[in-house]
């Protein structure tokens, strides 16, 4: 049986008389081992004694080194049953000697803090007459069998290299599944994983999609195949030098770097920057826990960001004007939902779009939901920002969702809440739109490349443009923005966010903002208030550009 099943013997063991002293019966209870048997006879019976609780150290020191010393032999199927889930283990361990081709395995463990082992492996990767040393640390944890309370390795594919992330991901030595590239920034210098780790998975998708095009050749190496589809294989080793293809990138290496360092301020934080005349991204960095390109691909509430779109709303809409009425009560109704403002926001009956928009009233935009029509915010951000467009920007990218929802979702989406759904490249564009008044589809690499054919929207007209950027310029001169902007000159605006997730003690903090031909927006996970973690990260960014 494997790991994990249990099975009960019973027996009988008669009374025996001898030399005419009597023995009564007596039950033997013996514990079982994984496969099923145990080591008492026929005579057993009673249940087997399953341990429960942590495992001890002793346990976790035993079981890990034999885990080990498997795993160095190569014994795939030994290894994987010293975990619990060898039906996943045993496939992965057996490749580590095959597809991927790694022998003379040695691994060192470390001292055990509790359950959890950290160890070192030095072995060899050897194809096609090529080999080079590999070495690289990861970790274990030991835990105790649910079923046969034996103590086992808590299987993750992380554990045998911690490249591998997803349970059908796998390493392989060959061939590349694409040539290299050697991708260079607007100013033709060189972007690389070890200056900009940011760019790391940018790179590999870049490399999958042009590595041809660019006009590089294949080499051999170590790498990890995503299971996960449209994924790029993620080079570990080279063992044998392709020939790396330029490829132009509309990045800026300096730029790049200050997002680089903005983002590692805070946790679960993503940052873009595209520059409002072309389209360009010139910057793209995320600080995450789970590797991901959350600034292109996130599917999150925006917040009060999103009062940009929403504004443009009320004012092509006829409903009012920067300097018209909108006015901020203390709460606003609307289909039986009661929608307040942040603590401690003063009322202001007799304020202006302009006012409140500073002051990123909810309840002054909640209280047009009856007067716009279910279908005007997302008309608004498709056909004039570009929202929700096939955007192709050269690597995968999410681009934005606005839905007709009717009921409370209508009033909710104009605060950047319900079924809202945005990323930092989506409103880093929605900012460089409204202060040009043009959607260029951002880009991340030229268009040209390939022959692409960008997304299209009519852009805004002159009077909501001077609108907009007149409400942007107050919020980051004397509104929720001006402490953060206050250090950067020239032409300016800015827009605060926070949004709300379900299950979530802390919002979401979003902030979006421009300086001349930059603009920048940035999204920090449970990060708080917009000018809490966003702000400075976009600020930053802003300065440096």
């Amino acid at each position: 049986m494997r790991k994990g099943a249990k099975a009960v013997i019973v027996g009988s063991v008669f009374a025996v008389m001898v030399g005419g002293a009597g023995y009564g019966a007596f039950n033997i209870v013996d514990a079982l081992d994984d496969s099923g048997s145990g080591a008492g006879g026929p005579g057993d019976a009673g249940p087997a004694v399953v341990k429960s609780g942590p495992p001890s150290g002793s346990e976790v020191k035993e079981t890990s080194a034999a885990f080990f010393a498997a795993w160095e032999k190569g014994q795939a199927s030994a290894a994987a049953d010293l975990t619990n889930n060898a039906a996943r283990a045993e496939p992965l361990l057996a490749s580590y000697g095959q597809a991927a081709h790694i022998t003379a395995v040695k691994i060192t463990p470390g001292a055990a803090a509790g359950d959890s082992v950290p160890f070192a492996v030095r072995a060899t990767v050897a194809f096609g007459g090529k080999s080079k040393p590999l070495a690289y640390r990861s970790r274990l944890t030991v835990v105790r069998g649910l079923t046969t309370g034996k103590a086992l390795v808590d299987w993750q594919p992380s554990v045998v290299h911690p490249g591998l992330k997803s349970m059908d991901d796998t390493l392989v030595t060959g061939a590349s599944a694409a040539p290299s590239i050697e991708a260079v920034d607007r100013d033709g210098k060189v972007l690389t994983k070890e200056k900009f780790p940011s760019l790391g998975p940018i790179l590999d998708q870049l490399r999958a999609k042009y590595g041809e095009q660019a006009g590089g050749t294949a080499g051999v190496e170590l790498a990890v195949r995503h299971g996960t589809p449209d994924t790029p294989d993620t080079p570990l080793l080279t063992l044998a030098e392709g020939k790396a293809g330029k490829l132009p990138t509309t990045l800026s290496s300096g730029l790049q770097a200050a997002a680089e360092k903005a983002v590692q301020k805070y946790a679960q934080s993503s940052v873009v920057a595209v520059r409002p005349s072309t389209g360009e991204v010139l910057a793209v960095a995320n600080n995450r826990t789970d590797g991901w390109n959350a600034a292109f691909l996130g599917e999150v509430a925006p917040g009060s960001t999103m009062k940009i779109v929403s504004a443009a709303t009320l004012i092509d809409n006829g409903l009012t004007t920067a300097s018209g009425a909108a006015p901020c009560p203390a709460s606003a109704v609307s289909e039986s939902q009661t929608f307040k403002n942040i603590t401690g926001m003063k009322p202001d009956e007799n304020a202006t779009l302009a006012e409140s928009f500073a002051r990123s009233c909810n309840t002054a935009f909640v209280k047009f939901a009856d007067e716009v029509k279910v279908d005007s915010l997302t008309n608004e951000a498709r056909d004039r920002f570009g929202i929700g467009l096939d955007w192709q920007t050269g690597i995968p990218s999410f681009d934005g969702s606005v839905p007709a929802a009717g009921g409370p979702d209508t009033a909710a989406a104009l605060i950047g809440q319900g079924q809202v759904q945005m990323n930092p490249l989506n409103m880093a564009s929605v900012t460089a739109t409204a202060m040009t008044g043009t959607f260029r589809q951002p880009v991340i690499v030229p268009l040209g490349l390939d022959d692409r054919t960008p997304a299209h929207a009519r852009g805004l007209s002159s009077g909501t443009v001077q609108q907009l950027r007149s409400m942007m310029n107050r919020t980051a001169t004397s509104g929720t923005a001006a402490r953060l902007m206050a250090g950067l000159s020239g032409r300016i605006g800015a827009k605060t966010g926070s949004a709300e997730v379900d299950g979530r003690a802390r919002s979401d903090s979003w902030f979006t903002g421009y300086r001349g031909d930059v603009a920048a927006a940035a999204m920090t996970q449970d990060g708080g208030h917009g000018v809490d973690a966003s702000g400075p990260i976009v600020v930053d960014v802003l300065r440096a550009g």
